[in-house]
């Protein structure tokens, strides 16, 4: 299912416009962006939980040269699923 499609079933269900459900789709992303750039934690319970969490440095190897490289510390998105994403998943 992408964006559109997404869209219109939303619409469908509630009842409101394409173009409405598509501004919520898109204000959506908006505030969980924002979130994790800040650091915090989003979750919408049941379904699945984003937090930004920290990589610490380390040595790696570069996998055509076996020569070992410093990988710098970094941010990552973390995503988790809920138990109702989990429900659904198994069927």
């Amino acid at each position: 299912m992408n964006r559109t499609d997404l869209a219109s079933t939303i619409a469908q269900r509630t009842g409101v416009s394409v173009k409405d459900a598509t501004s919520v789709i898109t204000g959506l992303n908006d505030v969980i962006l924002e979130a994790i750039g800040r650091g915090e934690k989003v979750q919408l319970p049941g379904l699945l939980t984003v937090e930004r969490v920290e990589r610490a440095a380390r040595t790696g190897r570069n996998p055509q040269t076996g020569a070992e490289i410093q990988i710098p510390a970094s941010h990552a998105a973390k995503v988790t699923a809920g138990s109702k994403l989990k429900a659904a998943a198994k069927g």
